[in-house]
């Protein structure tokens, strides 16, 4: 395995992806209503990203359809946008996007609710946000990959939710996915050593239910097996000498 150390150069193109992409989740955020269609979602926010000047990161990614990932209620990851589907009151969305800028990718996911939600999806969203925040805190120089990990799962498992075991996070930089895999599930193997200058996409997935889940008809869509809620929360971040930086999170939020 070859985990890429980026340069300072490189570093200041991510950050610079990172900041767009974190418009772009809140300039998307302020449009969601009840009502609205899936595709609505989708093609909204591929005109935020080239609005910035960027490319989609997802769109025709190994044959994925759309530019925003729509996954709602019980779908984990890559619910494909449509007319068909439209958002009702009580529902919560995933949002999963990804930006290139001069040739680098950046990549983040946020859940939100639609009006009304239930006290268990609203708790749901919340602690699978603050999981990726356990998680980070391990994200140091010297620290050691699977730390991120076991500190994602043991947070998110002390609430009796499923941690996602079939998706995994990602090393990221001129690809979307590079080296290395980062589960949000506990490992008994300690992973690679930390080094400043790593760029990584870290992002839990939970399940209010079990951690199981399936692909549907379109290959793409990933759903919780017991149709139980789930939540995605994730960043792009630098790993330094000191804190991590998050590169795809604005002041605001």
């Amino acid at each position: 395995m070859s985990v890429s150390i980026k340069s300072a150069r490189e570093i200041e193109l991510m950050r610079a992806a990172g900041k767009i992409l974190a418009k772009v989740h809140d300039n998307l955020k302020k449009e969601l209503k009840e009502g609205m269609s899936t595709l609505d979602i989708d093609r909204l926010g591929e005109e935020i990203i080239r609005s910035y000047g960027c490319i989609p990161s997802f769109k025709n990614y190994n044959g994925y359809p759309a530019s925003v990932c729509v996954s709602v209620n019980d779908e984990v990851v890559h619910g494909i946008p449509t007319q068909k589907r439209h958002l009702k009151e009580g529902d919560i969305v995933s949002l999963d996007i990804g930006v290139i800028y001069k040739g680098y990718h950046s990549d983040a996911a946020r859940t939100h609710g639609i009006g009304e939600v239930s006290k268990e999806a609203a708790l749901l969203m919340e602690r699978t946000r603050q999981s990726f925040f356990e998680g980070i805190k391990y994200a140091k120089e010297g620290n050691h990959l699977h730390q991120i990990s076991n500190a994602i799962s043991a947070y998110a498992e002390s609430f009796g939710y499923g941690v996602v075991r079939d998706l995994v996070g990602h090393g990221i930089g001129t690809n979307l996915h590079e080296d290395p895999q980062i589960p949000n599930f506990a490992q008994k193997s300690r992973g690679v050593r930390l080094k400043a200058g790593m760029t990584l996409a870290i992002e839990p997935m939970i399940n209010a239910g079990r951690f199981d889940v399936e692909w549907q008809d379109d290959d793409w869509t990933v759903v919780t097996q017991d149709h139980s809620l789930s939540a995605h929360y994730e960043n792009t971040i630098l790993v330094t000498s000191g804190e991590p930086e998050i590169l795809s999170l604005s002041a605001a939020v």
